[in-house]
């Protein structure tokens, strides 16, 4: 029967029919009630509001559900490295550096990661999970690794995508420090530095390239690095990648490497956008999680300084002339150097980081906190993503950030891998519903403060914190001439005059 012939027998509904709150139909004129007056649109006697039904409960997706059990999943048995399955080269490297056991994302992924299975990992900043895909990608590429190979035009094995370039060098350093250990080299890419240096060494050959997803495809277009090899593809913060609009160069990218080969995705929360991704791209991947991306960090204590809009900056700087490391965030770019300056007016020495710097000032600045020569450091919710700096153990809210999300990632620059931080919010009278709305939806429980300049309360977190000794940095002692060393005496300015050049053609 075809679909007209079959819809012209359906029957037509009356011209008059309505719905009853019941969900049966009736028809024609409506029914008057004595006991709740009539149908013309007088207001019933003892009416009552209606009761609303309950919101239906969220349903969950099949990945959420995966999320939930590997939570919920019990500790793995405590191996070591060796036991993991490391090579012996990476394990020395490891305990050269004071690491030798390793952290909960790790034990639970690198298994199979080192099998060669797509991992989902969910962790939490600080947690470890750059060595948690860093030591198996290049334990496996080690391993696949041709013994004859040439370093001249070595095309790629391993890409990581990150979304900042604070990150890529963070990562990059990483990797490059056990990439030695397995004769792999690795290179960084990524927008705001020299592209030409960038083609130079990748047409040199590299195994592993760090890489934002922009300058890698303004790389791929020039014909400057190719993706045909790419063996294990890693994306390192997944959900900021997304929130800044970079998961369209993800799946161009993504598309560009071979089907078949092994991905890894490492985010701290997982929403919708990302959802999709790890669908499209990770069909069957292993799931671990450490951490629930809406609960705060157990080690980090939350406070709240309620106070006047005029005391905001006094206190901040008395806040700020603690002799430990403080990380601020403010919301606008402006809003970085108005308060960096105005930290120095009271005489604390302040570094601002934000997107309208070149890559060579986030550097310094970064360069400056992380050294202690600047121990404060304002950053905008961006700017920041890139900050991975040991040893802060205060982060401040001057502005309060737009959502729960943000909250819990600028609070993650603090208490990172196992050790303890506080997380201060500096909040005005008119701010006050807004942070305590934010709060509520992150899961976080503060202790709250009204404080003025001089507050006990101020007293105590400006003096808090290990000292950080100031490093003052001395230039070299230029060498000092001698006759044994091939020094010279000073040129003589008299005699027969130098020709002069002869101009370019």
């Amino acid at each position: 029967m075809s679909q007209h012939a079959s819809n012209s027998r359906a029957p037509r509904r009356a011209p008059h029919a309505r719905t009853a709150a019941h969900g049966s139909t009736s028809y024609g004129k409506p029914r008057s009630d004595s006991r709740n007056g009539d149908s013309r649109g007088q207001k019933p006697r003892n009416s009552s509001p209606r009761t609303p039904r309950p919101a239906p409960a969220p349903v969950k997706s099949d990945l959420d559900i995966k999320l939930d059990e590997a939570l919920a999943a019990p500790e793995p048995p405590t191996r070591t490295f060796a036991e993991l399955g490391l090579p012996k080269p990476m394990v020395l490297a490891l305990s050269r550096r004071g690491i030798d056991a390793p952290f909960a994302i790790q034990s639970r992924a690198l298994p199979d990661a080192l099998a060669g299975r797509d991992v989902l990992g969910r962790a939490a900043t600080g947690s470890g999970k750059t060595l948690a895909f860093g030591l198996p990608m290049l334990a496996r590429l080690a391993a696949t690794a041709s013994p004859n190979r040439s370093r001249k035009g070595r095309t790629p094995r391993g890409l990581v995508l990150v979304p900042t370039r604070e990150l890529a060098r963070q990562v990059a350093d990483n990797l490059v420090a056990f990439g030695h250990t397995v004769d792999l080299s690795v290179a960084m890419v990524y927008g705001g530095a020299p592209i030409s240096r960038q083609i130079a060494t990748l047409r040199g050959g590299v195994d592993v390239v760090v890489a934002t997803p922009g300058r890698l495809l303004d790389l791929v277009e020039r014909r400057a690095v190719s993706l045909g090899d790419i063996e294990i593809t890693v994306l390192d913060e997944a959900d900021h990648m997304a929130d800044m609009g970079f998961l369209p160069d993800v799946r161009r990218i993504l598309g560009l490497t071979p089907e078949g080969g092994q991905r890894l995705l490492f985010s701290a929360t997982l929403d919708k956008a990302v959802g999709r991704l790890v669908r499209e791209y990770l069909p069957d991947p292993a799931v671990h999680a450490v951490a629930s991306a809406s609960s705060p960090v157990e080690t980090m204590d939350h406070l709240v300084f309620n106070l006047n809009s005029e005391d905001k900056v006094k206190i901040a700087a008395e806040i700020a002339a603690r002799p430990a490391r403080t990380l601020f965030f403010v919301r606008t770019k402006h809003g970085a150097d108005r308060l960096a300056r105005q930290l120095e007016a009271e005489g604390v020495a302040a570094g601002a980081i934000h997107g309208n710097l070149n890559q060579n000032q986030r550097q310094r600045a970064l360069d400056a906190f992380a050294n202690g020569s600047r121990r404060v450091l304002v950053a905008t919710d961006v700017a920041a993503r890139g900050i991975h700096v040991d040893d802060v153990d205060l982060v401040v809210h001057f502005d309060p950030p737009v959502d729960d999300k943000a909250y819990l990632h600028r609070s993650g620059r603090t208490a990172r891998a196992g050790t303890t931080g506080t997380v201060l919010s500096l909040v005005e009278r008119s701010q006050r519903r807004e942070v305590e709305n934010l709060h509520r939806k992150a899961g976080i429980a503060a202790t709250r403060h009204d404080v003025t300049p001089g507050h006990p309360e101020v007293v105590a977190i400006g003096t808090s914190g290990t000292p950080i000794p100031v490093v003052t940095l001395v230039p070299p002692e230029k060498p000092k001439s001698s006759p044994r060393s091939g020094g010279r005496p000073p040129r003589r300015t008299t005699g027969r005059p130098r020709r002069p050049m002869r101009a370019a053609g």
